[in-house]
């Protein structure tokens, strides 16, 4: 028999912020968009959560803002994405990435454009983008989506969200972990015995107290970060959200990006924007305010009066690290905790919310004895190789501009990166041919911009789910091209159900079948009542839901990949578990072998899949900081 799901708290039940529980089942360090996530999705699961930040809960700078289609779907459950499509600009012209010499300016080159690539879903992009999932890519600034994620979560974990409070201590045994926090209002130092911890705080108390190494290059390159207001409505760029910047006097670098963040506009006619320079590209003392204007009106060609409001600033370093280890004992680094890489691509935020789903309902099942403890090892056997692929991926993105300069011609010697500007603009077929080769190296920016593969096709190679030895589909190496698949690992297929029709008289996508507790197991009309007697004498604790989908639903039979008998059985994070193709023979002994694999957290690889990853890491590093 199925063990009964537990029952979310009530939500109308509260906690007094001044008063401290002695005891909760897990604890969060770190208040960012990824621990309050968890927060949320552990509460709303029925976990007693405690989380801790050591700051304050005023969001000051915008940090990321592109969230794809996989965190989306993760929003979406925990009720979060209606908020943010709310904030998303309404129309696709945003979904944009453009490279120009300026912005603007009187010279002859000045706000010329060299090219523009579809991004983020957009344009020719649109309905692959669609075809991979039921939730869009959405644009929100971090410093507006985090104060919505806060939000949420006070709602759903009421009393439990805490400020000014950092942990400095944290002892475990094999029962718990007890945890010191220090109140850094009052300085009261309290501990607290929480089954588990999650480490989201970026690494900044927990690479300390636990001692994990992060490995990998660090520090390859400075950049510096403004949130300033101004007005560019003077570009003549009229959609692209995201604007690069190449010219001659900075050879064969990148001088910098723009990103409107609106919150009226998405384009030129942006009311906020954040520049990033780089750190060269400031002359002077960079703290002086003159001096960091000076480098934003120099790249973007504006004069030396244009008006800019500044509203914030921040330092960092590319870097590509990736922790040896994601768990250690009762404590699972999640987010920038266990990772750190470059922006490019949009992948840091977006690969902490996919490292939360994954644990959360993992540790949730644990907690309510639905699985062992051993299926907690399955959250860094399934991450620790995706995110290495991610941070690979980043940096090999962020070496994609400089070959679009050197197509161009720009080199050392600036005047000749003005001839090659000549010859850029020039009828001749030297000038076609340039162009040809300007364009293709901006198009390899796909890898980048439509890096749907990546997104939308991440995939376990070991860990809560039982491989059955088929080939993955498509050249894995393809960052661009997304193959459905309901192969064990592998993201549950997408498609608008033919047989189906939600409460709303809406269609039904597959992936909106899927249970927010246990497993589901999905299989045809006709094949349902053998199967759900299968799952009714399986031997387990995990709760399992059976789903039946009408024999003829073309859209459903043309991307299942199983016969009419067979099923799949799939994960609250939509990974599917276990593929039968087919009706085995003894299919109650089937479903509870594939049962035991799946909760223990399943076999480990013959190697390290992080590996190739890693090795791809620093060799796009050596590039990086030439």
């Amino acid at each position: 028999m199925s063990a009964s799901v537990k029952s979310p708290r009530d939500p109308s039940t509260s906690f007094d912020d001044d008063v401290w529980p002695d005891s909760t089942d897990v604890l969060i360090m770190g208040g960012g968009p990824v621990g309050l996530s968890c927060a949320i999705m552990l509460a709303q699961r029925g976990v007693d959560v405690l989380l801790v930040e050591r700051r304050d809960f005023v969001f000051r700078f915008p940090r990321a803002h592109l969230l794809n289609p996989r965190t989306m779907e993760a929003f979406h459950d925990m009720g979060v994405a209606g908020d943010i499509y709310g904030a998303t600009p309404a129309h696709d012209r945003w979904r944009k990435a453009a490279w120009y010499t300026t912005a603007t300016g009187p010279g002859r080159f000045d706000g010329m454009k060299i090219g523009d690539v579809p991004a983020w879903g957009g344009g020719p992009d649109a309905e692959r983008y669609r075809s991979s999932s039921p939730r869009a890519f959405a644009n929100m600034p971090q410093l507006r989506l985090d104060p919505l994620i806060h939000r949420h979560a006070l709602a759903a974990a009421p009393g439990r969200i805490r400020s000014r409070q950092e942990v400095v201590a944290i002892e475990q045994d094999s029962e718990s972990a007890v945890v010191s926090v220090k109140d850094l209002v009052t300085g009261e130092l309290r501990t607290v015995r929480a089954r588990y911890v999650i480490a989201a705080d970026g690494g900044r108390d927990s690479a300390d107290l636990l001692g994990i190494e992060l490995e990998g290059p660090r520090d390859m390159r400075e950049v510096v970060n403004y949130h300033v207001s101004m007005d560019l409505s003077a570009w003549s760029e009229p959609d692209a959200l995201l604007g690069h910047f190449l010219h001659p006097a900075g050879g064969a670098r990148r001088r910098g990006t723009i990103q409107a963040l609106g919150p009226t506009h998405y384009n030129r006619d942006s009311e906020e924007w954040l520049v990033s320079v780089a750190a060269w590209m400031v002359e002077g003392d960079p703290d002086d305010e003159a001096a960091l204007f000076a480098s934003i009106r120099r790249m973007l060609g504006l004069a030396d009066d244009h008006e800019i409001t500044m509203h914030s600033m921040t330092r960092w370093s590319y870097h590509g690290l990736v922790a040896k280890q994601f768990r250690d004992q009762r404590v699972f680094l999640v987010g920038d905790a266990a990772h750190k890489h470059p922006p490019t691509g949009g992948l840091g935020l977006n690969s902490g919310i996919q490292d939360a789903q994954n644990l959360c309902w993992k540790l949730a099942a644990v907690l309510d004895g639905q699985a062992p403890d051993g299926l907690l090892d399955s959250y860094q056997a399934e991450r620790r190789p995706v995110v290495a692929w991610y941070t690979a991926h980043s940096l090999e993105n962020a070496n994609r501009h400089p070959p679009i300069a050197e197509a161009l011609g720009f080199c050392d010697d600036e005047a000749a990166g003005f001839r090659g500007l000549e010859v850029f603009v020039s009828e001749t077929p030297e000038g076609e041919a340039m162009r040809a080769r300007v364009a293709a190296e901006v198009a390899h920016n796909a890898h980048d911009y439509s890096q749907l593969g990546v997104e939308a096709g991440y995939h376990y190679w070991a860990g809560a789910l039982v491989p059955d030895d088929t080939p993955v589909p498509g050249d894995p190496s393809d960052p661009v091209t997304f193959h459905a698949t309901s192969r064990p690992g592998h993201h549950l297929p997408h498609v608008w159900l033919d047989s189906a029709a939600g409460d709303d008289g809406g269609s039904v996508s597959a992936h909106d079948l899927i249970a927010a507790a246990g497993l589901t197991l999905l299989t045809s009309e006709s094949a349902a009542p053998r199967w759900r007697a299968a799952v009714a004498a399986a031997s387990r604790n995990m709760p399992i839901t059976v789903v039946a989908i009408a024999d003829d639903d073309a859209a459903w039979t043309a991307v299942r990949q199983i016969d009419d008998d067979g099923a799949l059985l799939v994960r609250p994070d939509r990974k599917v578990a276990w593929r039968a193709t087919r009706l085995p023979a003894e299919p109650d002994a089937e479903l509870t072998a594939a049962l035991e694999t799946i909760l223990r957290g399943g076999d480990a690889p013959a190697g390290d899949p992080a590996e190739p990853y890693l090795r791809r890491i620093r060799a796009a590093a050596n590039v990086l900081v030439r």
